[in-house]
């Protein structure tokens, strides 16, 4: 609806495709008609896209260091790569130790990290600080995405209820929650261990929980 509003047009594509390919595809047609295109890749995530997330780390430290809570972990999904590319340069182009750790919602831990790393390097070039975050700052674990992409498990439908009953906040199933599914569990198998202090980075999404309404019926 709101696509429409707004005038834009749609197109649609089936499963398994090079959903980067098929964009370029299309931006290639428009060229061909002599538009000027300016391509957004999904999720925003190029360097230009990364900043909002490097911008989000120099803030964090800054919070954390003005008020005096040491913060032992970060986390947060990681789908399209932005988010995660973005924090994890901001976090070493201030200095920040602070381990960062991003749930997979998509792809495999190697694959999302290589991914990660590629945009990472790629932001690090565009902010002046080539070579500041190495491979193996970059640190996925992929065992909570469930049945697929866009597919809640069982622990995400489980951490949007917790979330929601316990503290007041909505998760989405496509991301947070499942980012969310991950600290739960990280936390009921003392990889966070009691006393530490864990700052979960929530992205955002809860509109999409009324298109998985069939999941919450009781």
């Amino acid at each position: 609806m709101l696509d429409d509003l707004f005038g834009a047009s749609r197109e649609k594509r089936g499963p398994n495709l090079d959903m980067a390919a098929e964009l370029e595809a299309v931006a290639e047609e428009y060229r061909k008609k002599g538009h000027n295109v300016y391509v957004i890749p999904g999720g925003g995530s190029n360097p230009t896209g990364a900043l909002g997330y490097v911008n989000c780390a120099y803030e964090l430290v800054q919070q954390i260091e003005e008020l005096g809570i040491p913060v032992d972990h970060i986390c947060h999904a990681t789908g399209s790569t932005g988010t995660q590319a973005g924090l994890v340069t901001g976090l070493k182009a201030c200095g920040s130790t602070i381990p960062l750790l991003g749930y997979g919602v998509r792809f495999a831990k190697d694959i999302q990290e290589a991914k990660v790393f590629t945009l990472a390097k790629a932001t690090a070039e565009k902010i002046g600080m080539p070579d500041c975050v190495d491979a193996e700052d970059v640190v996925v674990d992929s065992n909570y995405v469930g049945p697929g992409y866009g597919t809640p498990a069982e622990s995400t439908i489980e951490a949007i209820r917790m979330f929601a009953e316990f503290e007041g906040l909505l998760l989405d199933p496509v991301y947070s929650a499942k980012g969310a599914a991950g600290l739960i569990d990280y936390c009921r198998k003392g990889h966070f261990k009691p006393g530490e202090n864990v700052v979960y980075l929530h992205t955002g999404g809860a509109v999409a929980l009324h298109g998985y309404l069939h999941y919450f019926q009781k």
